[in-house]
């Protein structure tokens, strides 16, 4: 409150009394109750009830309140400001800290990479991460669990951004058959993720074990805790005997979040990141190809898989439960393209398999390919087909076929072209056993992990299960054998 006075008579003094009086009541009336003060007289005193100025004789108060005294908080326009702000979790000095760090101080195309990928994504997870009162840095694991690739696909069988295992998915609602994986929706997932996170969080009492459990298995660190208690041995994080790769999770997150404070110190660039939602939730009451709800969006393909990679068909299978990501200025768009589209939205059609049927006639019978039959159906090399299976083909009016429905909701299969596979590198690894060992070549090795001239030992390769067209970034990793239990 601003106050100017030429002249005060003393009624103008009762007057300032009064009212500072009345904002020490207005104050104290969310607290305790009002502070202990005498009576003041009103004296006949009224305050007009429009003007913010009150003119008595010569004097003048300015009643408008100063908007520096307010507690309104004006939010950051990056939301990596945002993200630095809500840093909390203690700061760690080792060697495998320092590992990272000069790991993509040397390779900063690599971090630059996955930060740009995950831009889609950050802003809804911040949210969330803020809403449920967990530290900032959890919104930064999906970069050292998946490098924030929603097809990222473990041989432990943990998929996307957040790695998480079938069985953990189960237990925390996330939907797995056919036509579509939870764990791999970025909405579903992150919620799921999250919620394990805090339950781990109220049984084990600090994050620091909960991200151990996160990443070793809850009964193992439980077991763990237990045995340094047993011997009357601290049961803190950095007390706890833990695999090595579990021991330096921690330290690869907290050398993350040092990048991300102090950016230009390692020498990335982060660019900016407006802090406002990327993508907006739609209904998804019909089935609908892929391809063209991307068109009705007018997003590329590649865009609209980015944000809906739970589906596994090139076909949308809805129950009128599910809903699609779209970028926020699309979103009309789609719906008004949608609403004006007067053509089937499906171009795909259940077959029933019959006696002496083979992958190869129907392929011809329906103008497929027989590798693209096969990818969609996730049939393997060999293809075999058996009477009275569901597949998925194309439509065709001379071929015949049914509803897309007939499929259902089957349970879900382990092969997909569009999956990677993590390789953790041991110490007395090489190229040529590792590419003998997936059936690929030391060329796709290579260029699947940015163009890689040598192996570490505890380097988290890419590989994928035959060639495709993305190039991925090389994820390093703390040393030792993978643990993703999840149990």
């Amino acid at each position: 409150m601003s106050i100017a006075l030429n002249s005060t008579p003393p009624s103008i003094y009762a007057l300032i009394i009064s009212v500072a009086l009345m904002s020490a009541d207005i104050a104290f009336s969310a607290g305790s109750g009002p502070p202990a003060h005498p009576a003041i007289p009103n004296n006949g005193l009224k305050l007009p009830e429009n003007d913010s100025l009150v003119e008595l004789g010569h004097g003048m108060i300015d009643l408008e309140m100063n908007n520096s005294h307010s507690d309104v908080h004006t939010p950051p326009t990056d939301l990596w400001d945002r993200i630095r702000g809500g840093f909390t979790m203690a700061e760690l000095d080792n060697e495998e800290v320092r590992r990272i760090e000069d790991f993509y101080a040397s390779h900063p195309k690599s971090l630059e990479y996955i930060i740009e990928r995950s831009k889609r994504y950050l802003f809804h997870i911040v949210e969330e991460v803020e809403r449920r009162g967990m530290p900032a840095e959890m919104a930064l694991l999906p970069i050292i669990e998946s490098a924030f690739d929603p097809m990222a696909y473990s041989t432990r069988q943990a998929a996307g951004i957040w790695q998480l295992i079938p069985s953990t998915g189960r237990i925390y609602g996330l939907r797995q058959n056919w036509w579509y994986d939870g764990r791999r929706d970025i909405v579903a997932a992150t919620r799921a993720a999250l919620d394990y996170l805090q339950k781990l969080h109220a049984m084990f009492g600090e994050w620091e074990l909960a991200l151990a459990s996160y990443n070793w298995g809850e009964g193992a660190v439980g077991r763990a805790l237990e045995k340094n208690r047993n011997k009357g041995l601290a049961t803190d994080f950095r007390s706890m005997k833990l695999p090595p790769e579990t021991r330096n999770y921690i330290p690869r997150l907290i050398a993350i979040k040092n990048i991300i404070s102090n950016p230009a110190a390692f020498g990335i660039e982060l660019g900016s990141l407006p802090n406002q939602p990327y993508f907006e939730q739609v209904s998804a009451e019909r089935h609908i190809d892929v391809r063209l709800a991307a068109w009705l969006a007018d997003i590329s393909v590649d865009e609209f898989k980015a944000l809906n990679p739970a589906h596994n068909r090139p076909v949308i299978h809805s129950d009128g439960l599910d809903t699609l990501l779209l970028p926020v200025d699309k979103v009309e768009i789609f719906a008004e393209n949608l609403r004006n589209h007067g053509e089937p939205l499906v171009s795909w059609q259940g077959y029933l398999a019959r006696d002496g049927d083979t992958a190869a006639t129907i392929s011809k019978r329906y103008g497929i390919s027989l590798r693209k039959l096969r990818e969609v159906n996730d049939m393997g090399r060999q293809g075999t087909v058996t009477p009275g299976q569901t597949l998925l083909v194309p439509r065709n009016g001379n071929a015949g076929g049914t509803d897309i429905s007939i499929i259902g909701n089957k349970p879900a299969t382990q092969r997909s072209r569009e999956r990677y596979f993590f390789h953790l590198v041991r110490a007395d690894d090489t190229l040529h056993e590792i590419a003998k060992r997936y059936e690929v070549t030391v060329e796709q090795i290579k260029a699947w992990n940015g163009n890689l001239k040598h192996l570490v030992a505890g380097q988290k390769l890419i590989l994928k299960p035959r060639a495709s067209a993305g190039i991925a970034p090389s994820v390093p990793s703390g040393s030792g054998t993978s643990q993703k239990k999840r149990t």
